[in-house]
């Protein structure tokens, strides 16, 4: 009999046992938290999205299609992917369209294969990091933007966040034909910090309508209509359509929000093609805020920033 009751006690025992592993297997478990590796923070993560934008220019002008309409680029070790504006479901090789169109991938392990390579990527010259996704590194064409870019917030997060911009904007391999210059105040209160890329291109100006009249006298004569030294691309919120001329670089102008001019037609000197990057609350195209805990929040881009690139240090 005791033999007996305690078969039974074991059974049962055993059935508790079993009866709990299948609720514990069951039950979801938390994600681990996403980082991001060394490969994607380093330099190593710009020559990859360097090389894929050379790869799509190279790509698209021995086809002769038209650039495709991009905004933003997010970079994983595992894939490269391009956020169009304008989905368009038939990618050229070796990209793959995605989201009905409206995302373009490939794994990097494909730009190392032999292809058409385009010039330098004056279109996407100012495309810059502003920060990460998790692990992913996110970046965006600042010249797509319907009018400026205003950055609002602490005013650690919003300096911060333009220094690394402007640090990327000169010594990273995508923004290698792009021109900066600082506006008014940042020109002289050492918003650089002395570690700051040294280089021709970096400009300083007294007011915003002083570096858009140094720009526009700079510049070479218009093309004609047609010409071949006309590249066709586009704008993000318009829609309308934007040109970038070979050996024009694009210029991105950064200025404190309480010198920015706010009379009519104050910013009719930016031409198609260039940024103006705003420090604090304005008027704007698009219209960023930076948080206190290092995250971004891109306004109407809807692109999630957990950590700005300004906090990469």
């Amino acid at each position: 009999m005791i033999w007996y009751v305690l078969a039974v006690v074991l059974g049962l025992a055993l059935i508790g046992a079993v009866a709990a592993l299948i609720v514990t297997e069951r039950r979801p478990r938390p994600p681990k938290p996403a980082t991001a590796s060394a490969a994607v923070m380093g330099r190593e993560a710009l020559d990859v999205v360097n090389a894929g934008l050379r790869r799509l220019t190279g790509e698209c002008l021995r086809s002769g299609r038209s650039l495709p309409d991009l905004y933003a680029v997010v970079y994983s070790e595992e894939r490269l992917g391009l956020l169009l504006a304008g989905p368009e479901e038939n990618a050229p090789a070796p990209w793959t369209a995605e989201a009905d169109g409206e995302r373009w991938t490939i794994s990097p392990d494909n730009l190392h294969r032999p292809g058409p390579e385009g010039e330098p990527a004056l279109p996407y010259a100012l495309t810059v990091t502003v920060g990460l996704n998790g692990a992913d590194r996110v970046l965006v064409d600042l010249s797509r933007a319907a009018g400026p870019v205003s950055v609002s917030g602490p005013d650690d997060e919003v300096r911060g966040l333009a220094r690394a911009v402007v640090a990327e904007a000169l010594a990273g391999p995508v923004g290698a034909l792009a021109e900066v210059t600082l506006v008014g105040s940042l020109a002289r209160d050492g918003f650089m910090p002395g570690d700051a890329p040294r280089t021709s291109r970096l400009h300083t100006a007294a007011s915003l309508e002083e570096a858009f009249a140094r720009v526009a006298s700079a510049a070479p004569g218009a093309p004609e209509p047609g010409a071949s030294e006309v590249t066709q691309i586009f704008r993000l919120i318009e829609g309308s359509s934007r040109i970038a001329v070979q050996g024009e670089a694009p210029h991105l102008f950064v200025v404190d929000a309480s010198q920015l001019p706010r009379r009519a037609g104050a910013l009719n000197g930016l031409r198609r093609g260039d940024a103006l990057l705003v420090l604090g609350d304005a008027p704007a195209g698009w219209p960023w805020r930076a948080g206190a805990d290092g995250s971004l929040d891109t306004g109407p881009l809807g692109l999630e920033i957990t950590r700005h690139a300004g906090r990469f240090a």
